[in-house]
């Protein structure tokens, strides 16, 4: 597939270096009016000039070689998304800088929908005010993204009942409540509606105006999620859910809306639902501007509900995000008030902390690259100072980076004056659902082994 016109630069994230791009081939394609004999200060100017841009999507980017050798190249972190960015020479807007998932098949989405269903959760687009993308929506979060997020809103807004107060005239044949009398003269005359007096009630029901415009709402999600826009495996998953929200909203007539009024007296659930229902109506009316979703969250929540099964069959218990608090008589400014390792295993007074890194240590294992090892150096000191919380003399610790396949490799610390050993363990997990019983599998042996371990130097 080729590059679209419009994009200035696609790499995946994780991307330690990507291809090179030449000076000389970017003066001509996109700095046209600057000095090809210079063209390294060109590129330097770029740089400077889009430094915001670049660090908002966590790029950066090298300048490789000199005069007409020189090349362009970038790193991308954990984040995904795109930005605008002007060229140096005249200052206008050229092509866009797109960060995609590093996953692999067609559509670089399902993966990433299929773990957040799961997980139970969502992670939203972070935006900022920029230029409008120019390569417009193609490089936006889809719709079916969105939508997905809907109809998880709507599922538990259905689980309660939702009523509310809606105003109608009815016909009554006594006069109470508010009576339409300007109504009721023009039709007394008439001896047989000399008792029937239009009087408006006030009604307690789920059938009120704001339920319909949801349910217009979920019209509109329902003919996305089952377009040929969305994946088929994201069909798939959902079909049986949107049948089963069909079936309760049946008797619920839709009510075309530009936007849905959130009210203060709305309680969680029914400001969340009305809350993307809002964004899913505006979708076409936002301007795309630079946005980016950050996957270090997503796979944090991935690796903590991997541990939770596996603890669950090893007997175990698992602590996610446990803050140790400090406590001292004066805090810097700089100081840490607490540190929070991802998760701790627990089994009686067998423990176990695990971090979980979204870097690209596993894709790059012999690369040798000086950022690579000092990315290490620091997620290693900061495992072994989770660890030190831990009573025995044999310390465990799991680093977990994501990787193209299943792997674990162990190294142990000793220290030679006391004996005490502290073991780091590398976990690699692939970010796709179908290997999560496999890792769990190698988990739970892993785990017992080492409990069988620690209980054996305890006696």
């Amino acid at each position: 597939m080729t590059k679209p016109l419009d994009v200035f630069c696609e790499i995946p994230c994780l991307t330690e270096k990507s291809k090179q791009l030449g000076g000389v081939a970017l003066q001509k394609k996109w700095f046209k009016s600057a000095d090809k004999r210079i063209i390294g200060q060109y590129l330097q100017k770029f740089i400077n000039y889009n430094s915001e841009q670049f660090e908002f999507l966590g790029v950066q980017p090298y300048l490789i070689g000199t005069d007409q050798s020189i090349a362009l190249t970038f790193r991308s972190s954990g984040f995904i998304g795109s930005i605008p960015l002007r060229a140096s020479d005249t200052g206008k807007q050229i092509g866009d800088f797109v960060v995609t998932p590093r996953f692999t098949g067609r559509e670089k989405f399902e993966d990433y929908i299929e773990i957040l269903n799961l997980l139970g959760t969502e992670i939203s687009p972070e935006v900022i005010d920029s230029l409008p993308l120019a390569s417009g929506k193609n490089f936006r979060p889809p719709l079916y993204l969105e939508a997905v997020k809907f109809i998880a809103a709507l599922e538990k807004l259905t689980i309660r009942p939702w009523r509310k107060f809606d105003n109608i005239e009815k016909v009554s044949s006594e006069p109470t409540g508010q009576i339409n009398w300007t109504k009721y003269i023009n039709n007394e005359y008439k001896v047989e509606n000399r008792l029937k007096f239009p009087a408006r009630t006030n009604f307690l029901s789920e059938f009120h105006t704001e339920y319909s415009e949801v349910r217009y709402v979920f019209d509109i999600c329902k003919r996305e999620l089952l377009s040929a826009n969305t994946p088929q495996r994201i069909k798939n998953t959902l079909r049986t859910k949107l049948s089963f929200l069909e079936e309760q909203l049946y008797h619920h007539k839709p009510k075309a809306t530009n936007k849905i009024i959130i009210r203060f007296s709305d309680n969680p659930t029914v400001k969340a639902c009305k809350e993307q229902a809002n964004r899913i109506l505006n979708f076409n009316l936002v301007d795309s501007t630079a946005w980016r979703v950050d996957f270090s969250d997503v796979f944090e929540k991935f690796i903590q509900y991997i541990f939770k099964q596996a603890a669950k069959e090893t007997g175990g218990r698992l602590y996610s995000n446990l803050k140790f608090h400090s406590r001292t008589l004066k805090h810097f400014s700089w100081e840490l008030k607490h540190i929070e390792p991802d998760a701790i295993f627990q089994k009686e007074n067998f423990l176990v902390f695990i971090d979980a890194k979204y870097k690209s240590n596993l894709y790059n294992r012999f690369d040798q690259n000086e950022g690579l090892k000092e990315t290490h150096r620091q997620d290693l000191h900061q495992i072994m100072a989770y660890s030190s919380f831990s009573k025995t003399d044999l310390k465990y610790g799991f680093l977990c980076y994501p990787s193209d396949q299943i792997e674990l490799k162990t190294i142990e610390y000793r220290n030679g004056i006391n004996e005490v050993k502290n073991s780091i363990l590398i976990l690699g997990v692939p970010l796709k659902l179908k290997v999560i019983n496999e890792v769990k599998k190698l988990l739970v042996e892993t785990l017992n082994k080492l409990e069988a371990e620690s209980l054996d130097r305890f006696s």
